[in-house]
Formats: structure tokens, sequence, C-alpha cells
């Protein structure tokens, strides 16, 4: 089912969360994150001739978008791996960042969540609320018991800003009851004054909202110029004010 919802900061937008099915469709998603990843992290990307970022796993995934009703343009994306395409490959996406230490153990299938992305005059609550709605859809369809994935922060300051997010981060997140992620690639250490300020990007707090927990220290990932922050959603926790998208499935 897609939700649709009007963004209340332009009165004439109207979103719609979608399943984005065949191959045109996934062209679009692969445009949109070659526009976002190439210019605010100048990624290294796969298909970048075609103005694409395309990668091996794209067709072993499904993928959800927001499109404007208005324009016609998808205007944000993510991607989702489950467990069963997951034991085909023989791996997570995430696996080639961090040892995963504890997933064969979780209770209940996995859905891995990446590349997502929100075009920049679309970064606001309605349009990852009606995203989320879409999520909500296909983890109550698969009964998934668990979402997790990889959120990331800029490095084009050389870490600093990851640092003070990790600092917070740690406090008030950290949790590895359920899996430990070891980063293959661990930031460099820097000493970092305790009173630097750092806004969380949007997607992580985003996640962090919803009732995401980090689970352990991030890894780098010098094509995307970022550090990478492994994230765990357990559906059980979910933060009450965003659980009735999440409803349970009888």
């Amino acid at each position: 089912m897609t939700q649709v919802a009007h963004d209340k900061s332009t009165a004439t937008r109207r979103l719609q969360a979608e399943r984005l099915i065949g191959s045109s469709a996934l062209k679009e998603a692969q445009a949109l994150r070659f526009r976002v990843f190439s210019s605010e992290f100048d990624a290294k990307l796969k298909g970048a001739e075609f103005g694409l970022d395309m990668d091996d796993y794209d067709v072993h995934c499904s993928h959800i978008g927001v499109r404007d009703l208005s324009t016609g343009e998808l205007v944000a994306t993510t991607r989702l791996l489950d467990h069963q395409a997951a034991a085909s490959l023989g791996h997570f996406y995430s696996e080639q960042e961090f040892s995963l230490h504890g997933l064969a153990h979780l209770q209940g299938p996995v859905l891995e969540i990446g590349r997502t992305c929100v075009a920049p005059a679309y970064r606001n609550g309605g349009t990852i609320a009606v995203l989320w709605s879409e999520l909500a859809e296909v983890l109550n369809q698969g009964s998934y018991s668990y979402l997790m994935g990889c959120a990331s922060i800029p490095m084009q300051d050389g870490g600093i800003q990851a640092q003070a997010i990790m600092q917070r981060l740690r406090e008030r997140y950290l949790c590895t009851e359920h899996l430990r992620a070891e980063p293959k690639t661990p930031l460099p250490n820097l000493d970092i004054p305790g009173n630097i300020i750092a806004e969380m990007p949007p997607l992580l707090k985003a996640y962090m909202r919803l009732g995401a927990k980090i689970c352990g220290e991030p890894c780098w990932d010098p094509d995307f110029h970022v550090a990478d922050v492994f994230i765990l959603l357990k559906r059980d926790e979910l933060c009450p004010r965003y659980a009735r998208h999440f409803k349970a499935v009888g």
C-alpha cells in the first residue's frame, strides 16, 4: 500500500511512497543517488560515467522511494536487502565494512537498509515520514524482527565532526547486547575538545528517533569520504511515536 502525504512546507507538494519496480524505476533511484552522493561526498561511484550510482547489490535488493506527484520527480529512495538474498550472496552489504559478531544469533528475520538519500530541497520530516511509512509496510509484510544498516557522517573535515558525534552516540545510543559491529577500517584517533558541537546528520538522527542503537565504533569509507555508523533497530523496541506505523502482524 502506498502512502500519500501533503508536505506542509510547500503547499503544492503531494508526496507518495512507492515500490520501485523494474529497470527504469531502478535507474531513477540510481540517478538520484548519484546526484546526492557525488555532489555532497565527492564519492567514487561505479556507474558515474552514466550519471548513476550502481553496484552488484542493486539487483538483489528491493527499492522504495518517495515521489513528488506535482512534478513526477523521485525525491527520496532507499534499498532493502533481506536475509534470504544476503544468504544467496554470502553476506550483507554491511559486512564489507564490519565484522558483525552475533548476527547469526539474532532471533527472527533481518532486513538491511542502505543507500538512503533524499533530494536537498525535500529534507524535512515530512519526506522521511512518507519513506518510513513504506518501510513499515515492507517490515510488516515480511515479519522482520530487525532492521540494520549504516548511516554516514561526512569526513571532509578530517574526522572532527565524526568524533564529536560519536561522543554523543556512545553516551546515549550504544548497545552491543544483540550484535557487536567491529569496523574493518577504524577511524584514526583524534584528540578533540569535549566542547565541540557537531550537528548529527539528518538520516542518522532519524534512525535514533525511531529507536535504533549503534553497535560499535564507525568504519571509514574512503570511497564516500564518510564514517559509517552501524545501526540496529529491534522492531519491538521502536519509539512509541513511530510504533503505530510498524504495527505487529498477527
